[in-house]
Order: structure tokens, then C-alpha cells, then sequence
């Protein structure tokens, strides 16, 4: 019974994290089609790394996250381990 816990982030605030790559960020952006899409000025900040600055919780528990000089919402998918 080991599925994801609900509300429990991958990065705590502070912690420096990665951008996924510029191919990934396409991606997600043509086929996400739910909350939070990604605008196309995030694509910029591929393979950036950066510091977690806030970390909320869509209804069902998605963590999104803002990020430290990089503008918009980011999905957890979207960010690696720096």
C-alpha cells in the first residue's frame, strides 16, 4: 500500500532544485491540459537552477511551487534534484 502520500512535497522550501530541460517543458505544456498550465515565458528557465521559495497544495494534494527569480506556478514534474 505504498502509492504517493497526499499534500507531501518532493522539495521543502529552501532547497535548491533544477528545471526540467527545455523537451520535457514542451511536453508538458502541449499535453497538460488541466490546472496551472505552463506559460510559454517558462520555457526560458530550462535546466535552471533555483531555490524553492513556497511550496502549496492543489485540491487532491498536486504540489506546486514558486520558485526564486523565475516567474509562474511549477509542477513537481517540471522540477528535478539539483
Amino acid at each position: 500500500m505504498g502509492g504517493p502520500v497526499p499534500y507531501k512535497e518532493a522539495f521543502q522550501e529552501g532547497s535548491t532544485v533544477r528545471i526540467a530541460e527545455r523537451a520535457f517543458l514542451g511536453q508538458f505544456a502541449s499535453q497538460w491540459k488541466y490546472y496551472h498550465s505552463l506559460e510559454p515565458e517558462q520555457l526560458a528557465y530550462a535546466d535552471r537552477a533555483t531555490k524553492v521559495l513556497n511550496v502549496g497544495f492543489y485540491h487532491g494534494g498536486d504540489p506546486l511551487y514558486t520558485l526564486e527569480n523565475v516567474p509562474g506556478t511549477w509542477h513537481e514534474c517540471c522540477l528535478r534534484s539539483a
